[in-house]
């Protein structure tokens, strides 16, 4: 699967606040599918098919579950933004729930999903069967304290899998192989501009060489390979790639420490260098991987 470069909605004003539902849908419909190739990157590493039970943590909009689904897998996605997992609901189960989808459903794939409010997952069938693998593709590593509820959320989802699960975690690469950092640190610089300067969680911080495998050591995981992946970050045109990067969450200590006029101001022209003519914005990254037994 290949990056899409993904156009602004018609009639939409880049300058509005956004509210829950609409940055859950930036983040579905523009930001999400700039990952799409770490999804498949990683599938194809697990060789997920019919006998893979994932569990997926921070699930999202869904699309990393939808891609192990249509390969056969039985999924289960847990998050807390009800926004976002209200439109994975409607991308995986929009007929019906995890046991009354019928034989005849022209969506095998949605048969095999399942969805839940963060607050602990189940097993994955009525009979009880473990997990086989665990997914995390929220990528940390770029905003301090973003690994801080992954931890916990792992010890809980571990006695759930059966014994020697496979666990991948998802960060950023180093920020000299991501373009985007460059960006991102607009979200810093502003939010340095509150008096007293803005501290608090979210704020984007460059990657760490070690952030992965600190998360596994302190969530008792065993790593066991890892890889780099290229996902590019590719939009139609800046209006569309500021509503996409402010979906992610990172500029927002910074909309709080001035105003979204002058976050989506400061982005579009941090957007200028990865500007082509044709008005599309590309920038390359590089997202790592880490593989982890339990």
């Amino acid at each position: 699967m290949t990056p899409t470069l993904v156009r602004n909605q018609l009639g939409a004003d880049a300058s509005a606040p956004a509210d829950a539902g609409t940055r859950a849908r930036d983040w579905a419909e523009i930001q999400e599918r700039m990952l799409a190739p770490l999804y498949e990157a990683v599938y194809d590493r697990m060789e997920v098919g019919a006998a893979t039970r994932m569990l997926s943590l921070g699930c999202g909009s869904g699309l990393a579950m939808l891609v192990a689904a249509v390969r056969g897998a039985h999924v289960t996605g847990v998050d807390s933004d009800r926004e976002r997992l209200a439109l994975a609901r409607a991308r995986l189960l929009p007929d019906a729930g995890w046991d009354d989808a019928p034989a005849h459903s022209p969506h095998p794939a949605r048969r095999r999903a399942r969805l839940l409010e963060d607050g602990g997952p189940a097993p994955v069938g009525a009979d009880g069967a473990p997990y086989n693998l665990i997914t995390v593709f929220e990528p940390i590593g770029c905003a301090a304290g973003d690994s801080e509820g992954l931890v916990p959320a792992l010890r809980s989802a571990v006695p759930l899998a059966v014994r020697g699960a496979t666990v991948v975690l998802t960060g950023w690469g180093p920020p000299e192989r991501c373009a985007t950092a460059a960006v991102l640190q607009v979200a810093t610089r502003l939010a340095d501009t509150a008096r007293p300067p803005r501290t608090e969680p979210g704020r984007w911080r460059p990657t760490l060489r070690d952030d992965l495998e600190d998360v596994a050591a302190r969530a008792g995981l065993k790593p066991d390979g890892s890889g780099r992946v290229s996902c590019p970050f590719g939009y139609a045109d800046v209006g569309s790639a500021v509503r996409g990067l402010l979906s992610t969450g990172l500029f927002d200590a910074a909309v709080r420490a001035t105003d979204r006029s002058q976050v989506e101001k400061e982005i579009a022209e941090a957007l200028h260098p990865y500007q082509r003519e044709d008005g599309t914005v590309w920038m390359p990254n590089v997202f790592r991987y880490l593989v982890c037994v339990t």
